[in-house]
């Protein structure tokens, strides 16, 4: 995936998440739990794209 292509995502995330915050009304417990989400998946397809991720995939948990 191009640089530019994993930029503009990120843009269009940021927004996203801006907009949602800015504008939903939330009990702030819901919004930063939304927020913890939205991180936490932003930074595993990060991890993805790059290819940090493929080589974590062998790892298993349990049998």
């Amino acid at each position: 995936m191009p640089l530019l292509q994993v930029v503009l995502v990120l843009i269009v995330v940021g927004v996203l998440l801006w907009l949602i915050n800015r504008f939903i009304p939330m009990q702030s417990t819901i919004k930063s739990i939304l927020n913890a989400v939205v991180i936490i998946c932003v930074v595993l397809w990060l991890l993805s794209v790059f290819g940090v991720l493929g080589s974590l995939s062998n790892i298993h948990v349990g049998k």
